[in-house]
C-alpha cells in the first residue's frame, strides 16, 4: 500500500504550500513512504483527484484544494483530517496503516487491547462466580430434600404411636374388665343363696 499525496508545487496560494510541506515533511520525518503526485503539471492526475475526493469533502465550488491523501484508491482525508489525526497521535490509523512499535498509537493500541483483556478476565471472573452459586443452590436443594426425607420416616412412627395406646391405659382396661368379672360372680353367688333360703323355707 502506497500513501499518495496530491499536491501543486506551482501553486500560487501561500496556505496551499504551506500545508502541502507541513504533510510532506511529517511523511518524510516519520520515514512513511508515500507518492507525491502534482496536479498542477499533470492533468491526470488534477483529474484523478477531484474524481475521487467524496463530495462531503469538497468546497461548495466542487474543487477540492491540494494536499489531498490517499492510500491507494482509499480516500484518507484533507489537510484539516491529517492535522486532527496528527494532534490525537492516531496518523497510521488516518493513513490505513499499521503502527510500528514504539510509537504512541502502538502504545495506545497495546493498552486498548489490554483493557479488552481485563474485562475478558472479568467476564470470566463473574462466570466462576456464578457457577458456585449454582453448586450452592444445588447443595441446598439437596439438604431440603434430605429434611423432607427424615420427615416422611417420622411420620409413619407418629401414626403407630397414635393408634397403640399407653401401656398404663391397657393395664387400667384388663384392671377394669377383671372387676367387672368378680362382680358378677358375686351377683351370681348371692342369687344362688337367695334360692337356697327359699327352698329351705
Amino acid at each position: 500500500m502506497v500513501i499518495k499525496v496530491f499536491v501543486a508545487t506551482s501553486s500560487g496560494s501561500t496556505a496551499i504550500k504551506k500545508k502541502q510541506q507541513e504533510v510532506v515533511g511529517f511523511l518524510e520525518a516519520n520515514k512513511i513512504d508515500f507518492q507525491q503526485m502534482d496536479i498542477a503539471g499533470d492533468e491526470d492526475n488534477r483529474k484523478w483527484m477531484r474524481e475521487n475526493v467524496p463530495g462531503e469533502k469538497k468546497p461548495q465550488n466542487g474543487i477540492p484544494l491540494p494536499p489531498q491523501i490517499f492510500n491507494e484508491e482509499r480516500y484518507c482525508g484533507d489537510f484539516e483530517s491529517f492535522f486532527s489525526a496528527k494532534e490525537e497521535n492516531i496518523i497510521y490509523s488516518f493513513l490505513g496503516l499499521a503502527p510500528p512499535p514504539g510509537t504512541k498509537e502502538s502504545e495506545k493500541s497495546d493498552a486498548t487491547e489490554e483493557k479488552s483483556d481485563g474485562t475478558e478476565e472479568k467476564s470470566e471472573a463473574t462466570e466462576d462466580k456464578s457457577d458456585s452459586k449454582d453448586e450452592k443452590s444445588d447443595a441446598t436443594g439437596e439438604t431440603e430434600a434430605h429434611t423432607e426425607d427424615q420427615a416422611d420416616e417420622g411420620a409413619p412412627e407418629e401414626a403407630q404411636s397414635g393408634q397403640t395406646p399407653p401401656e398404663g391405659q391397657q393395664e387400667g382396661e384388663e384392671e377394669h374388665a377383671a372387676t367387672g368379672e368378680e362382680e358378677e360372680k358375686q351377683g351370681e353367688g348371692e342369687e344362688k343363696e337367695e334360692v337356697e333360703e327359699q327352698e329351705e323355707s
